[in-house]
């Protein structure tokens, strides 16, 4: 469980771009447990996902996970009211409505996308030395091989915008659901491992639901 006085010692860099894109280090305790809980989930989620990857599965038991990312979707509110410049009217209250995790392997890769909810994130658990390799030896002015590219500003002339970036073990993306991404294959055989989610507006959900149910 984590502790809340734990959020003033988390690094958390805030890039001076359009949306707010917040990259954040979560806790070794933290990054084990999403591993081992992955390990032991078996729900299959590739067909409801974008991405060509090995495999996608939902988590069995999101409940131990959600004190952790309420905790880090905390720094993102604070760190967005900064970001702002002004405090919110009135203190959003979210609900994860989906957390999965991603084998990604030698070639597979996850086209542009975006996601539904107010905010995503994404959290890097495994990053092979052969893909850190292989990406430090890369060429080119994109995030590189496993890397992970956001991208701003379509169907406005002259103002799109990239943010390119190789995540290390650890790092997590909190981003704007909107916001479209990519990921990068790579050539290394190796599996590099992930966690990603949607979290929404907990009172639009709820109406959502209702709008929903008056339908059955």
């Amino acid at each position: 469980m984590p502790k809340m006085d734990q959020r003033e010692k988390i690094e958390v860099n805030t890039f001076n771009w359009g949306p707010c894109l917040v990259k954040l280090k979560i806790a070794e305790e933290f990054r084990k447990l999403l591993l081992s809980e992955g390990e032991a989930s078996k729900e299959d989620y590739e067909s409801k996902l974008a991405g060509q990857l090995h495999k996608e599965i939902g988590f069995r038991n999101q409940a131990v996970l959600v004190p952790w990312l309420s905790n880090y979707v905390g720094i993102y509110d604070k760190a967005f009211q900064s970001y702002q410049a002004k405090p919110y009217k009135k203190k959003p209250e979210y609900l994860i409505s989906a957390l999965w995790i991603n084998y990604q392997r030698q070639f597979d890769f996850n086209p542009p996308h975006d996601h539904d909810g107010k905010l995503s994130f994404v959290i890097y658990c495994q990053i092979p030395e052969e893909l850190k390799k292989e990406n430090k030896e890369y060429k080119g002015r994109s995030g590189g091989p496993g890397g992970i590219q956001f991208i701003y500003g379509e169907g406005i002339r002259d103002a799109i915008t990239y943010q390119s970036h190789f995540p290390e073990e650890g790092d997590m993306f909190i981003f704007p659901a909107w916001l479209k991404h990519w990921v990068s294959p790579f050539k290394s055989d190796c599996t590099r491992i992930s966690v990603s989610g949607n979290i929404h507006d907990s009172v639009a959900f709820n109406n959502i639901d209702k709008t929903m149910n008056k339908g059955k």
